[in-house]
């Protein structure tokens, strides 16, 4: 029993939660921002990206860790990258086998996973420091704290800019003939800019503790 409330103590859980809100890599230390502008005209595609973010930080944190007291502190980030750069070649191929079209809409941006701020970031602050169920518990949540703001934005832009959610039709047809219209500005990429720009005003003015402690 003790062994299982350690796994789950107070402090893991706000490893694995805390990035969902007061801690979240994108809206609160600004990181990630360019997959948010470029893969979420769709909803599709960023739970997709949002996943294998998710995986790739959660296995990266899990395996520097534990090579974190035998890896040179000289050659490190070239440890790290190729940590980084295996997994993301392995999901880039899982997709291709399995999502082939949603592989091919993100395009290049499954690779840049690799320069992505948030997964070198957690490693370096935090997986080298620290025991592999921690460092996996920081990784999934980062990895989830970053993808929910994808899906969001990505929800926000599918639907008042394509009328749909999932490629299903949401809007209702009756809408339409009343005059409704897309707005076709909210596929471009400085929208996605400006919906994070609210997330964060509407987080921060509910969590105004974080503009004190800025």
């Amino acid at each position: 029993m003790s062994n299982k409330e350690s796994l789950f103590s107070a402090k893991n859980r706000q490893l694995l939660l805390g990035p969902l809100s007061k801690e979240n890599p994108v809206i609160v230390q600004v990181l990630g921002i360019c997959s948010a502008l470029a893969v979420t005209a769709k909803l599709e595609p960023a739970i997709v990206m949002a996943l294998s973010v998710t995986a790739v930080t959660a296995f990266s944190n899990v395996i520097m860790s534990l090579l974190r007291n035998t890896v040179p502190t000289r050659i490190r980030i070239i440890v790290q990258l190729v940590v980084v750069a295996t997994l993301v070649i392995i999901v880039d191929q899982i997709l291709k086998a399995f999502a082939y079209d949603v592989s091919k809409q993100l395009s290049v941006f499954v690779g840049l996973i690799i320069t992505n701020c948030i997964i070198m970031g957690r490693i370096e602050a935090f997986a080298l420091a620290n025991k592999p169920w921690a460092s996996l518990l920081d990784g999934i949540g980062n990895g989830f704290g970053y993808g929910l703001i994808l899906i969001i934005v990505a929800a926000v832009r599918e639907l008042l800019g394509s009328g749909t959610l999932l490629g299903f039709h949401v809007v209702p047809q009756a809408f339409y003939n009343f005059g409704y219209v897309n707005n076709g500005l909210m596929i471009l990429p400085p929208m996605a800019l400006i919906i994070v720009g609210v997330i964060i005003w509407i987080h921060r003015s509910k969590n105004k503790d974080l503009i004190e402690n800025n």
